[in-house]
Order: structure tokens, then C-alpha cells, then sequence
């Protein structure tokens, strides 16, 4: 089975995911939106789909014309009811290809590590209850009217989204592994800096948390597939 992973910055990739996926049977390849884009066949035939996280928005279309097209190359992977999993930037850009958009956050970004608030029947998100998840963003999605959000924060209505067994959407960072967290700084040091989080702070949550993140993580990850095999 093939599974193409679209990035929009390298060290921003499946992480924890990666291992779980191969050992079920999907071949990974990445590819990245603006330097390699999918072609619309590419969109339809991967048997899934993941779009990852970076520091653009999903509303930056004018800088980065090429967002156009992965968002018609969304839409048509959707309308097809294809399995696809969205992550941050990802979730986003999923989220707008259904006929939702992407608003500024009030108030400061979202970076750190907190608990979600699931909603009624939270489906494979109910792995990470009572699990810190790694936030990071500074855009909120606001859904189409027919879709319900699945977790929020303070702050952040949507922190999750379903769509039947094939769509995912994650605003938080589910796939993060605690080892790349100096590759996350580094790359995101003038947004860190901007926003004025304690790297001390975020080095120290991350030491307790990610483990089992990592471990919670799989399981939503596993629940998920699940239950696209058997729809």
C-alpha cells in the first residue's frame, strides 16, 4: 500500500507515525507541496494520504501559490471519500477544502503542551484523553456548519474533526517524537521568540510528556485505520 506523506518543512514529518504505518503494509513517500506537488492522479491513487504541519497558513495563497493547488488536489482526494489524515497546517488545509476556513487565534499562539476537552464521541481520539498533546499553532479552523468539532482547548474551538471513517483532521501535533524537539526549535526560533515561549519550560514538558504522547499517539493512529479497513 502506498502512503504519501505531503510536508511543507522537513523536520516537520510522521515522527512517531512512520513506524506503525510501515509495519502495516504502507510504503512512505514523501513529497514536498511547493518542490514536488502531486499530480491529481497522484492525489487519487495513494491508497492514504497525510498532509503534515509548517509554519504557513492555510489562507497564504497569494505567497504561496502552490497552496491553490494542493488545496484542489484535497478537494478531490475528499470528494472521493479517500482516506486522508491532516495535521496542523494539514488539518487546516483539509478543513478549507471542505468549505471551512482559518482564522487568527485571539490572543497568543498556542505552543506548549496541554490535555484536550474531547467532545461527545471523540471516535480514536479517545486515546489521548488525559494525555498532554503538543500545541502549536496560531491559527484556529472554524468548521463548515454540518461538521462538529471532536476536541478543544481554551481558546481553540476546534482542535479536531471528523469526516465518516476516511478524514482526520488534527490541529495539535499527534505524530510529534520528543527526539526531534531541538530540530522544532531551532527551525522555529524566530516564531518562539516572537511569541515569547520559555524554551526551558518547553524542553522540560516535553522530557515529561513525550513519551507518552508518542505511545498515545500510535494507538489514536492504529483506532484510525481501523476504522478505515472496515468501512
Amino acid at each position: 500500500m502506498q502512503c504519501i506523506a505531503v510536508h511543507h518543512i522537513a523536520f516537520e514529518d510522521l515522527g512517531s507515525f512512520a513506524a506503525p504505518l510501515r509495519a502495516r503494509g504502507y510504503q512512505v513517500e514523501y513529497r514536498h507541496a511547493g518542490i514536488a506537488p502531486l499530480a491529481l492522479e497522484e492525489w487519487l491513487r495513494a491508497d492514504l494520504l497525510v498532509v503534515l504541519g509548517g509554519p504557513i497558513g492555510a489562507g497564504d495563497v497569494d505567497a504561496y501559490p502552490w497552496l491553490r493547488e494542493e488545496l484542489a488536489g484535497l478537494r478531490a482526494r475528499l470528494e472521493r471519500k479517500l482516506p486522508t489524515l491532516g495535521i496542523c497546517l494539514g488539518a487546516q488545509l483539509i478543513a478549507t477544502a471542505l468549505g471551512g476556513s482559518v482564522e487568527r487565534r485571539a490572543g497568543n499562539k498556542e505552543i506548549g503542551w496541554g490535555e484536550l476537552a474531547l467532545h461527545a464521541t471523540p471516535g480514536a481520539l479517545e486515546a489521548l484523553r488525559g494525555v498532554p498533546v503538543l500545541h502549536w499553532h496560531g491559527d484556529n479552523i472554524v468548521l463548515p456548519s454540518h461538521i462538529d468539532s471532536l476536541a478543544s482547548t481554551p481558546g481553540t474551538p476546534c482542535q479536531a474533526f471528523g469526516v465518516g471513517s476516511h478524514t482526520l483532521g488534527l490541529q495539535f501535533h499527534t505524530e510529534f517524537a520528543g527526539g526531534q524537539l531541538e530540530a522544532w526549535l531551532s527551525g522555529h526560533a524566530v516564531e518562539l521568540a516572537h511569541a515569547g515561549v520559555d524554551l526551558h519550560r518547553l524542553r522540560a514538558d516535553t522530557a515529561r510528556y513525550a513519551v507518552g504522547l508518542e505511545r498515545a499517539g500510535m494507538a489514536l493512529l492504529e483506532r484510525w485505520l481501523d476504522g478505515v479497513r472496515s468501512a
